[in-house]
């Protein structure tokens, strides 16, 4: 009977050290696994992630908060939306395209060169986009035209002409908006910057999502768009490519001005060889 609290012991001092040994092999498997996912955490993703977080704090915090929360002026108006949620695509599309950082707010901020670098930008893209689900920046090959049909042209320009030319007019020269508001002409706009604009709907413009327009249909229209900034002008003078709007006025002002300017100066000529004559 002695030996039986001493079998019993001994029993709980064999769990004791089964469960010592388990611990030591888990934590040595921690330790051994952990450098590969420290490194993963501290890897260029998320290296460009800092970069973007520290580029934002400077240059675009003072509008937008310092968490991409917004912001406002001591007057409680908004200086700057949130950008959570916005996506890399149309962090990609305002900056490079130097709509962003903005010199000053209005009802239209216009394209200037940008003021970041193409990494400093994607630094910017990936920091937004860490904060929330969004657009994502288009593959290149979502918007590679450079192999486009002539049937593709013809359908996007059908396209184009249903969703886009109530603002962009159907040369894609840009119209006017109302409250002091306008849409750009899109002659000097990149296909990338095309797709994320129909991605995201910057400023005045509606989201057409792939629900929308689907990724062809999307590719369609950056191909008529294309087409219309490679094609040439046969009368020489593109007049806006507004049809026989502008055609006619300047046939008015030209033309028809040029013939009422000669008959001014032929009916002032006229008198004076009269009264020469009768003076004769």
């Amino acid at each position: 009977m002695r030996g039986v609290p001493r079998l019993v012991r001994r029993g709980g001092f064999a769990k004791a050290l089964v469960v010592g040994a388990a611990l030591v092999i888990v934590g040595s498997a921690y330790g051994a696994l952990m450098p590969n996912g420290a490194q993963g955490a501290d890897g260029p993703q998320s290296q460009q992630i800092d970069e973007g977080r520290r580029l934002f704090a400077v240059g675009c915090s003072s509008c937008h908060g310092l968490h991409a929360e917004g912001g406002t002026n001591g007057e409680g108006r908004v200086t700057g939306p949130s950008l959570i949620g916005v996506g890399a695509a149309a962090v990609d599309f305002q900056v490079s395209t130097g709509r962003m950082p903005a010199a000053q707010t209005g009802a239209q901020v216009p394209r200037k060169p940008p003021v970041y670098t193409t990494d400093e930008i994607a630094a910017l893209a990936a920091y937004i986009a860490s904060l929330a689900p969004g657009p994502a920046v288009p593959a290149q090959e979502a918007y590679d035209v450079s192999n486009a049909t002539q049937a593709e042209i013809v359908r996007g320009g059908e396209l184009f002409r249903t969703n886009c030319t109530a603002c962009h007019n159907f040369a894609g020269r840009g119209g006017a908006l109302p409250n002091g508001g306008y849409a750009p002409s899109l002659m000097q706009t990149t296909p990338r910057n095309m797709y994320q604009a129909m991605l995201t709907g910057p400023q005045q413009m509606p989201v057409f999502s792939d629900q929308v327009l689907r990724p062809e249909d999307k590719r369609a229209i950056i191909a008529y768009l294309v087409a219309l900034q490679q094609s040439d002008d046969p009368g020489g003078f593109p007049l806006g490519r507004l049809g026989p709007v502008s055609e006619g006025l300047w046939g008015w002002l030209v033309g028809i001005g040029l013939l009422v300017v000669v008959a001014v100066w032929i009916g002032a000529k006229v008198p004076r060889i009269g009264r020469n004559r009768t003076k004769v």
